[in-house]
């Protein structure tokens, strides 16, 4: 059973090896010459998590199951999207699982976590960008998300083929 564990200033080494490590393992093709760090310089450092971390809007879980980290997410809590307020809706800005944790249920595990969670804070959506290319897409679609309208990777050195991505809700 997958469980979400809070990222405390203890256990944020552990959520920026994990979040570096996933991602390095599914995500080097977006970037030219597979070199992420544009990415990671703005994700996964002491920093960027130190002020995130302070930022009372923003939340960060190691993903578990039983005593084992699997992944991380990291949420919005009030992030609207278009007409849908910030009351309303919950944006997933990461969901990274380790690849020797994919497929194998627990991302849908996760996905039913964070809907409950969102259920709990009065939200009525939730929503999030994915890529248009690749195997999340499909899961996200069979997980019950739509797709609700173009997106694009804006992020310098970011191999332009791999730029389209798809802004997914859905509506709890």
């Amino acid at each position: 059973m997958v469980y979400l564990q809070r990222v405390t200033p203890e256990l944020v080494n552990t959520y920026i090896e994990t979040g570096i490590q996933s991602y390095k393992q599914h995500y080097l093709h977006l970037w030219e010459n597979e070199n992420p760090a544009p990415y990671l310089s703005i994700s996964f450092t002491l920093d960027v998590l130190k002020e995130e971390l302070a930022d009372e809007n923003v939340e960060h879980y190691l993903v578990q199951v039983e005593n084992t980290v699997i992944g991380i997410v990291k949420l919005i809590r009030d992030k609207g999207l278009d007409d849908y307020g910030a009351d309303a809706a919950l944006l997933i800005q990461k969901i990274y699982l380790l690849r020797e944790f994919s497929g194998k249920g627990y991302g849908e595990q996760l996905l039913v976590a964070i809907e409950t969670y969102a259920k709990t804070l009065g939200k009525t959506l939730i929503w999030l960008d994915t890529m248009q290319k690749g195997k999340a897409i499909h899961f996200y679609l069979k997980n019950g998300f739509s797709i609700y309208k173009k997106s694009k990777l804006n992020l310098p050195h970011a191999v332009e083929e791999e730029r389209p991505m798809w802004i997914l809700t859905k509506t709890l």
